[in-house]
């Protein structure tokens, strides 16, 4: 079996978990039913980082949610699935529209309704604190947790993997 290094190296497309990936899995509300979410600004620029390499970012969430369409919005990335029950399905339309097979994907998830898209990605990839029901099925589990930098650990690494890190934090230095 290719180690996640190889893999990572052949990843055209990261999708992503919202709820305990990109956010610490809390959920708030005000009285009147508005929600509110904390995104960290860390992962968003490991976003930035990936879509400036050209790797295209995706977002399947079981819920839909108003913050986090304003916050994908932001970051650029329009291949956003909300209110997903059947993760799967979306999935197969994600590949479908990027033109890249399941291997060229990975996935961030942290727990059972993550599992369909898990097993179809050619890099599987946990949070900190995902579920121990799904680590079975992943082939790395980040050091960091949802919403704490995981999301970022996971753009750099393959950012790394493909060679291109240097390239950008170099560009950093010229601004």
């Amino acid at each position: 079996m290719q180690d996640r290094s190889e893999k990572a190296k052949n990843i055209k497309l990261l999708i992503l978990d919202v709820d305990g990936v990109l956010t610490d899995a809390k959920l708030f509300f005000d009285e009147q039913g508005k929600e509110y979410k904390a995104f960290n600004a860390r992962d968003g620029l490991g976003i930035k980082l990936l879509q400036k390499a050209g790797i295209q970012v995706a977002v399947i969430s079981g819920r839909a949610s108003k913050p986090v369409a304003l916050r994908m919005e932001m970051l650029g990335i329009s291949l956003v699935y909300l209110g997903q029950t059947d993760k799967g399905a979306a999935f197969k339309e994600i590949i479908a529209k990027v033109g890249c097979t399941p291997e060229q994907a990975a996935h961030v998830g942290d727990d059972l309704i993550d599992l369909p898209v898990l097993m179809q990605v050619g890099l599987a990839i946990a949070v900190q604190d995902a579920s121990a029901y799904i680590l079975p099925y992943v082939d790395w589990q980040t050091r960091l947790a949802g919403g704490q930098g995981a999301v970022r650990e996971v753009c750099d690494f393959i950012l790394q993997a493909q060679g291109k890190m240097d390239g950008l934090v170099e560009s950093f230095k010229n601004i």
